[in-house]
């Protein structure tokens, strides 16, 4: 009603800025809605004090900083390395890569990337338009472009910042000179990301400051205000939150455990959109810390020295190193530590040691290969933990001062022994109902709903789901007319029918507006939901064609690949188009943030 009276009137805007205008403000929660409504005040009012924004001597002086981010580390990175050019003077723009005008490109003079990897040495989902045009025929030549690139990945990955070593390649060999030189940075790379950021800005400055003739700042109204999705947690300064529902919600002989879990938030004033991601902090499991030091002869009392702190061995082992997911670097650095020569031997190897890691975790590496050495040598071995990020499963526009999650738990016999994944393990078996646990929320700006009337797409097999609940929840709460049309999929429909009850009065009651679903073990043929989508391919088409947008969460090696061909051949048997023609079609789509993937 509000927008509508806007359009009756002798508004100052354009009909499609009152589109868009009311498109922003229906994906925003009250207290969003608030501190936009102060912020264009509070900017309306400095416009007639402040000084006009700064307008640089050419476009050549500014700056142009990329982010692609798959869990947002590249993101924050950017957002330091921004910090630092514009403390040096240096006028910076700073932008998602996923939204960047390709067409741009060839009018840089000055670039810096910051790029994840993804899977298989694949770039983040924001990342793979720009990664295709580079590596195509329209690449233009960049002879003009002076560039660095800073690389984060994981080495327990075989393709260890892949994204970063292209882009630094490409962009050299379409004629641009690296001004600094890249940086491959593992999991840990706080440390080694800020010196890379000092050195890089040294290097951008006198070029850029040479370029302008006496570089600014860009500045405008309310710039240094709080972002509105900004707290005062983050990952660096997490929440103290705590655990208030542990629900299994698998059927007893199910061959998977899946938790529904709720956490408080109340009173921390910590906001989130359906699409964002949690990040939780784990205790490691008392036993595994135990043989640890069993294995190794080590007291958990020995002081050790880590980041610049001083901790107990236990509390190190138990609260600050990573326990379970396994990573090359630890075995050579257990096998020179412990002078272990079938570990020293098997490093030699890239391929054999990642197949001897495939179904071990750290602790195995140390429980399997018992041997003295001192406690900072141990702790040295091990790289930090890192908070792990689960899709939000709720809307705060209905459940309030909460967050939920729909957690799958990482079980596994192995050894002689049974084996949990790290968070997964503390928040379904060893954190009780009541207990805290740090959390901060991870915002995703490129898995979002559109505005109410258009109609959605969501395909979520197992604890892919999760998002799709929280949309659902969404344009529950907000009487959205856009249909929704949701694919599921898991083993069994007795055992594994994930929210059954939640999605059936959805569907009764017409906010979800188809459902398919796609239970794999129960007939003969197994049948999953790239399936169903084949057979619903003259509707789905018909939906993209009217405007629908297309949501994928789950599995990425596997799911999303099989998802993604099935509807490049519904492209294709629907419209004629040809492999080359249906791949831009989605790549166009994903331009256009109507097709968007949260895979792990």
């Amino acid at each position: 009603m509000l927008f509508a009276s806007l359009a009756a009137q002798a508004s100052p805007l354009s009909a499609q800025q009152i589109k868009d205008l009311q498109s922003l403000v229906s994906q925003l929660n009250p207290i969003q809605q608030a501190w936009v409504s102060g912020y264009l005040a509070a900017a309306a009012q400095l416009s007639g004090q402040a000084a006009a924004p700064v307008q640089q001597s050419s476009e050549s002086a500014v700056l142009t900083i990329l982010y692609g981010s798959q869990t947002g580390n590249a993101k924050a990175v950017a957002n330091k390395i921004k910090a630092a050019a514009e403390q040096q003077g240096i006028a910076v723009k700073l932008t998602d890569i996923g939204s960047y005008k390709t067409t741009q490109l060839v009018k840089e003079k000055y670039l810096l990337i910051v790029t994840s990897t993804y899977g298989e040495g694949e770039p983040p989902e924001s990342a793979v338009a720009f990664h295709k045009f580079l590596f195509s025929k329209k690449a233009p030549k960049l002879d003009g472009l002076q560039f660095a690139v800073l690389g984060l990945g994981d080495t327990s990955y075989e393709f260890f910042c892949k994204t970063a070593i292209d882009f630094d390649e490409q962009l050299a060999a379409l004629g641009g000179k690296r001004l600094h030189a890249r940086a491959d940075l593992d999991v840990d790379y706080a440390a080694q990301a800020a010196s890379w950021t000092e050195t890089a800005v040294q290097a951008f400055a006198p070029e850029l400051k040479q370029a302008s003739g006496s570089a600014q700042v860009i500045a405008w109204p309310g710039a240094t205000a709080t972002a509105g999705h900004d707290s005062a947690y983050s990952k660096e300064t997490p929440y103290l939150a705590e655990l208030s529902v542990n629900q299994k919600i698998t059927g007893r002989d199910s061959t998977k455990d899946v938790r529904h879990i709720e956490i408080s938030l109340a009173d921390s004033g910590i906001t989130y959109q359906p699409g964002d991601a949690l990040g939780v902090y784990f205790l490691n499991d008392d036993k595994a810390v135990d043989a640890i030091l069993t294995a190794t002869g080590l007291a958990g009392t020995t002081e050790v020295q880590l980041a610049g702190q001083t901790y107990s061995l236990k509390t190190a082992l138990t609260e600050h190193l990573e326990l379970t997911q396994s990573y090359p670097s630890f075995v050579e650095k257990y096998a020179e530590a412990t002078a272990n020569s079938e570990l020293l031997e098997l490093v030699k190897d890239k391929a054999a040691l990642r197949q001897y890691l495939d179904n071990r975790q750290t602790l195995d590496v140390i429980l399997q290969n018992p041997a003295p050495l001192t406690a900072q040598q141990l702790v040295d071995a091990f790289r930090k933990q890192q908070p792990r990020l689960y899709s939000i499963a709720s809307s705060q526009a209905e459940v309030g001062d909460e967050v939920h999650l729909t957690l799958g738990v990482v079980r596994y016999d192995a050894f002689g022994s049974t084996h949990l994944g790290g968070a997964s393990g503390f928040l379904a078996e060893r954190l009780e109902e009541g207990a805290q646990l740090k959390v901060f929320v991870e915002h995703n700006d490129n898995f979002r709903l559109p505005d109410h009337e258009t109609p959605v797409i969501m395909i979520g097999p197992g604890t892919g789901i999760a998002p799709f609940r929280a949309f659902l929840q969404e344009r529950d709460q907000a009487g959205a007319t856009g249909q929704n049309w949701l694919f599921f999929g898991n083993p069994h429909f007795t055992q594994d029918f994930l929210y059954q009850v939640e999605l059936q009065d959805y569907l009764k009651r017409g906010v979800l507006s188809k459902l398919d679903v796609a239970f794999s073990r129960d007939q003969a043929q197994k049948v999953y939901v790239q399936d169903k989508l084949r057979l619903k391919a003259e509707e789905i088409w018909t939906w993209l064609q009217q405007g629908a947008y297309l949501y994928i969460c789950g599995d990425g090696n596997k799911m999303a690949k099989d998802v993604h061909q099935a509807l490049l051949d519904i492209a294709q048997q629907q419209a004629g188009l040809n492999a080359e023609e249906a791949e831009q079609y989605f790549d166009d789509l994903r331009q256009a943030k109507r097709y968007q993937k949260d895979v792990y």
